[in-house]
């Protein structure tokens, strides 16, 4: 589990490095989360739909356009298997988890994997390996 303990602005860690004369470099914090299936959404303000995805225990809450929300529902319904990548920001805590803002989707078509020769030879039964003979 995560705890976060503090967060400071960045001007407060410039003050720190000039005492302390480590540079740390400033960083982008973004998320990916990656889900196989639908999650039910609430419809809020002008048809944008909110969500919730369990990562472990912590729970995450999304906002989305109604047109970032196609991609999704657009997927369900073309693909047999999919994965979509929801990133965004680290937003705000909150009892359950955080929010992720400014949250945007990708949506890939996930193809089986081919099953490989030495596994198709395996499978193969005694008798259809006779019957090739």
């Amino acid at each position: 589990m995560v705890e976060i303990v503090g967060i400071r602005k960045a001007s407060e860690i410039a003050e720190t490095q000039t005492k302390s004369n480590k540079v740390v470099p400033p960083g982008k914090l973004e998320l990916a989360i990656k889900i196989s299936e639908m999650p039910t959404p609430r419809t809020v303000k002008n048809g944008w739909q909110e969500f919730e995805v369990d990562c472990d225990g912590m729970i995450f809450t999304a906002t989305v356009k109604p047109k970032v929300w196609k991609k999704l529902t657009t997927a369900e319904e073309t693909y047999p298997m999919w994965v979509a990548a929801i990133t965004g920001k680290l937003g705000v805590k909150t009892k359950k988890g955080f929010v992720l803002e400014n949250p945007a989707i990708q949506v890939f078509e996930k193809k089986p994997k081919p099953v490989l020769e030495d596994q198709a030879s395996e499978e193969k039964t005694p008798a259809a390996t006779e019957a090739s003979r």
